[in-house]
């Protein structure tokens, strides 16, 4: 059992990419960030978050896409843009089958949101700067206990958005 935030498009913040990883130091075991961080991979606020390269991101130290395994869950992260995810997830499950990820972090959209598509979870948490489609700058964690997967959703405050809190039962 582990529990895996995920962040995406921040857009230059600092503070707020700080103040989310103080805040669960201590109850995630890996902070994940899928791109348009624009920051520099040495600086102090990036620190702790297995990070990306997004379409913003410029000059490079990280790369594009990684994957990395959890509690049994292989993860699958990238930003997006590679992928037309503005348009359709059917590339980014064609990649997520070649590397046999059963979850996809990814971000680009701004827009919020998890779908679970023939036992892989696709999931974009958002954007804690600009979000699109909702007014909360939102970003997610996971709770990986076996096949189920329970989401729930924070406001960059660190409120909870309790009902859009939703479990997956990923068995392929």
């Amino acid at each position: 059992m582990s529990k895996v935030l995920i962040v995406s498009d921040s857009h230059g913040l600092t503070k707020e990419l700080e103040v989310i990883r103080e805040r669960h130091l201590n109850d995630v075991d890996v902070m994940i960030h899928c791109g348009d961080s624009q920051l520099m991979p040495d600086d102090r606020a990036i620190t702790g978050y297995v990070t990306v390269m997004g379409n913003c991101d410029f000059g490079g130290g990280f790369p594009l896409e990684t994957v990395l395994e959890t509690s049994g869950h292989k993860f699958f992260v990238t930003h997006g843009h590679r992928y037309s995810v503005k348009t359709s997830l059917m590339s980014l499950k064609y990649k997520a089958q070649e590397v046999d990820a059963d979850i996809v972090c990814f971000g680009h959209s701004h827009v919020l949101g998890a779908e679970e598509i023939g036992g892989t979870l696709f999931l974009n948490p958002g954007s804690i700067r600009l979000p699109r489609e909702r007014l909360e700058k939102t970003y997610v964690i996971l709770d990986l206990k076996d096949e189920k997967v329970k989401m729930s959703v924070y406001e960059v405050n660190g409120h909870e958005l309790t009902d859009l809190a939703c479990e997956f039962n990923l068995q392929k």
